[in-house]
């Protein structure tokens, strides 16, 4: 299970608590950010809320497809949010967003290797280890876009 080991290792590094590659990830440049700026937008840019949705949307749905064998998600919604409106929800967003977290790389530490090279909900998605892999790709992408808006942002204020 070293290749779990390594896939759920650096999932976590770039969501919850790593600093190797991008010197930063999700949860240290979200927690505690003013939720007044985190759904701020920047022109036609998503904000930084819509963002974190987005990747929290795919966490969830691919979590859940892992668990249950089923995909339900779409990428038609993976921008489809009710708004964030009070430090209160986006705190509550924030805490969901980490569990879930949690328990995709518990998920995937634990898958048997083997399983890594088998077809993910149907040929056409690929194996499971291009998922994940995938996952952590996105996961950068857009942990990017966040600190570009959060650094205009707070050298505005």
């Amino acid at each position: 299970m070293e290749l779990s080991y390594e896939l759920a290792r650096r999932f976590r590094e770039v969501v919850l608590n790593g600093t190797f590659i991008a010197n930063t990830n999700y949860r240290d440049q979200l927690d505690g950010f003013d939720w007044k700026l985190a759904t701020k937008e920047l022109g036609d840019l998503n904000s930084i809320a819509t963002l974190a949705q987005h990747i929290h949307y795919y966490v969830k749905g691919v979590k859940n497809a892992f668990k249950q064998g089923t995909l339900t998600i779409s990428d038609k919604y993976s921008f489809d949010f009710p708004a964030i409106t009070s430090s209160d929800q986006w705190e509550g967003f924030l805490s969901v967003f980490w569990n879930d977290s949690i328990e995709f790389a518990q998920i995937i530490e634990q898958m048997p290797e083997e399983r890594l090279q088998e077809m993910f909900i149907d040929e056409k998605y690929g194996t499971y280890l291009l998922n994940i892999e995938s996952m952590i790709e996105h996961c950068y992408y857009h942990l990017g876009q966040i600190v570009l808006l959060k650094k205009h942002f707070v050298l505005k204020t």
